[in-house]
């Protein structure tokens, strides 16, 4: 006896991401810090459907990280997440820490909130992320 057992098989739907990054927030710890000596931990989740965020020249700052308390954003390097010239869709995680926060004014703590954007280097940028928001305790 012959038993035909017939199997079918489709594709999986090809997922097509934007060519402009796209982010979200992760984790961000801890959410309370001390001045000078707190770091605090930002983890991005990033997706781009031509894979050019990152990039080899160290002078290229595409991390865009603002402190609302503050009118001008700081910016940081990221290295190229996918080889140079690939062109190929990419997601992942991005992991960076936050450093030096401190009060500006007298009191015992501040509260604030930092906003987030990558550049790719073609120049399109991703969506904007805010973390919860962060304690700044005084020594």
């Amino acid at each position: 006896m012959l038993l035909l057992l017939g199997v079918s098989c489709r594709p999986d739907p090809v997922v097509k991401l934007d060519a402009a990054p796209l982010i979200r927030i992760e984790s961000v710890t801890p959410t309370s810090i001390r001045e000078f000596d707190g770091r605090v931990s930002v983890v991005l989740r990033y997706e781009d459907g031509d894979g050019d965020m990152g990039s080899v020249h160290p002078d290229s700052l595409l991390l865009e990280v603002r402190d609302d308390r503050l009118t001008a954003p700081d910016y940081y390097f990221i290295p190229p997440l996918s080889p140079v010239g690939s062109n190929v869709p990419i997601q992942g995680l991005l992991n960076f820490t936050l450093n030096g926060t401190f009060i500006f004014g007298n009191g015992s703590f501040e509260e604030t909130i930092y906003s987030i954007r990558l550049r790719d280097r073609s120049g399109k940028w991703s969506n904007q992320v805010n973390t919860p928001t962060i304690l700044i305790n005084r020594n």
